[in-house]
């Protein structure tokens, strides 16, 4: 099975949400840096060195979606896996078209939050070598 990253970030207005995550992640050894709002993470991601991004889509001034868009305006190839209490599948597709790696329903099961993880920064490894072999 494919390694899990060094350092994630989570994007969540929910606090309860990120410190269980918070909690999770850390007790595998993942360093994990914490935003309440997509606002926050944009004015402070140039410090950030995140392997992936877990996302809430549902947070006041600026949604998940709008805040996926501006990273990929930017050029942000960082995996995102959104997560979302009222998740479909038309928002799945969006989510997927959009260019994130994964849309989960909260409450996300651990090894199912782990195992999205690990394909997402897979699938990113795999495309940087990829990239970088043209």
């Amino acid at each position: 099975m494919n390694a899990l990253p060094k350092k994630i970030c989570v994007v969540d207005d929910d606090e309860f949400v990120r410190d269980s995550v918070r909690a999770l992640l850390e007790s595998y050894g993942i360093s994990v840096e914490e935003y309440p709002s997509a606002r926050d993470f944009l004015s402070h991601a140039h410090a950030d060195q995140s392997e992936c991004m877990l996302l809430d889509l549902h947070m006041p001034e600026m949604d998940g979606f709008e805040l996926l868009g501006e990273m990929r305006k930017l050029g942000s190839t960082l995996p995102v896996i959104i997560v979302t209490g009222r998740g479909d599948s038309i928002l799945r597709n969006r989510a997927i078209q959009m260019g994130a790696s994964a849309l989960l329903n909260k409450p996300v099961e651990d090894d199912v939050l782990l195992h999205s993880i690990r394909d997402a920064v897979a699938d990113m490894h795999a495309a940087n070598r990829t990239s970088a072999a043209s």
